[in-house]
């Protein structure tokens, strides 16, 4: 049985994916909204459903893996326990050696955005801890999913 918690979405471009969360218990704070870090594991969630649905996560990347090189994010508004979210991701650009994602999480009730984030992701050879290049797979099927609303550092 195959259960995937992102799906294509056309509702909020330029994002064309999505993943839906729920917010738990734990997630929230003394006064009862969500904790400011925990928004961090819903955007991971998204992410990795995002690639999932491209393919890309089974990558053989030999040594290598992608990293976390920066993490811009911006509080919107209050998010409380129980709340439903629905956080979308894309692929705002990828470089050499770098891929950068543009995140938001709504709150489906009223489709009030609670957060937003621009995370960056380096492909790093953990034998020499250098970056390396992003392979063509990856490119390919994220600028197939993205199109022209993808950056290219690197002309094709």
């Amino acid at each position: 049985m195959s259960f995937n918690l992102g799906h294509p979405s056309g509702r909020n471009p330029p994002f064309k994916f999505s993943a839906f969360t729920r917010v738990g218990f734990s997630d929230t704070d003394a006064q009862g909204i969500v904790y400011y870090g925990r928004y961090l594991p819903y955007f991971d969630l998204a992410r990795v459903e995002y690639s999932r649905h491209l393919r890309v996560l089974d990558l053989e990347l030999g040594d290598c893996e992608f990293v976390m090189r920066a993490s811009n994010v911006l509080y919107e508004a209050p998010a409380r326990f129980d709340d439903l979210l629905e956080v979308f991701v894309r692929t705002k650009r990828i470089g050499r050696s770098s891929v950068t994602f543009e995140l938001a999480a709504v709150r489906v009730a009223d489709d009030v955005l609670m957060c937003t984030a621009e995370q960056t992701l380096v492909l790093v050879d953990f034998d020499d801890r250098r970056p390396v290049p992003v392979p063509a797979e990856f490119r390919t099927a994220v600028e197939g999913f993205e199109g022209a609303d993808l950056e290219l550092a690197v002309p094709r």
